[in-house]
C-alpha cells in the first residue's frame, strides 16, 4: 500500500515574487539593506567627491520586468534611498542592469541598444551613468560581486 502524494502549491516564479513583494517593503527597510551596500561598494569614489553632483538631486533606477524602482541622492557623501520621484530614471530589465553592474557589457552599448533608458533630466542620468562606468570593476567586487556574478551565471541560462 502506497501513501498518496502530497501536493504542495507551486512557488511563484522569482520575478513574479519580485513584483508582489517589493511595493509592500518598506522605505526604512530598504534604506537598511540597499544602503549599507551602495556606500561599501562606492566607497572610494564617495569620499574623492565623484559622487557630488548628485547631492540634492535624485536619480530613479527601474527594473521594469521585475516591478521595482529605487529612488538614490547623496546626503552628507552618503547614498541614500529617498521617497521623493527622480528628477532622472534609468529604465530597463534586470538582465540589462545585471550587465551594467558587472561589466560584462559596454555600459555605452546597452543605452545605445535601447536596452537601458534614461528619461527626464538626462544630463543627470548621463552623469550617473559615467560613474557608474567609470568604476573599473563596476559593482563586481567582494560578497555582493559574487552574488551578482551567481545571477548572471542563472540569466545566461535564461531562468
Amino acid at each position: 500500500m502506497s501513501l498518496p502524494l502530497l501536493s504542495l502549491p507551486r512557488l511563484p516564479a522569482p520575478a513574479r515574487l519580485i513584483r508582489a513583494v517589493d511595493p509592500r517593503v518598506p522605505v526604512g527597510v530598504k534604506r537598511r539593506l540597499v544602503e549599507p551596500l551602495l556606500n561599501r561598494t562606492f566607497a572610494e569614489p564617495l569620499a574623492e567627491g565623484e559622487f557630488d553632483a548628485l547631492t540634492g538631486r535624485r536619480i530613479t533606477l527601474a527594473v521594469e520586468d521585475l516591478g521595482m524602482t529605487l529612488t538614490l541622492t547623496l546626503e552628507n557623501e552618503r547614498l541614500r534611498v529617498c521617497t521623493q520621484p527622480g528628477e532622472a530614471t534609468i529604465r530597463g530589465g534586470w538582465r540589462e542592469f545585471l550587465c551594467l553592474a558587472t561589466r560584462r557589457e559596454d555600459p555605452d552599448a546597452l543605452f545605445f541598444q535601447r536596452r537601458l533608458l534614461i528619461e527626464g533630466d538626462t544630463e543627470l542620468g548621463l552623469m550617473v551613468k559615467n560613474l557608474l562606468d567609470s568604476c573599473e570593476e563596476g559593482l563586481a567586487q567582494g560578497p555582493f560581486g559574487d552574488l551578482l556574478v551567481r545571477l548572471e551565471r542563472l540569466a545566461r541560462r535564461k531562468i
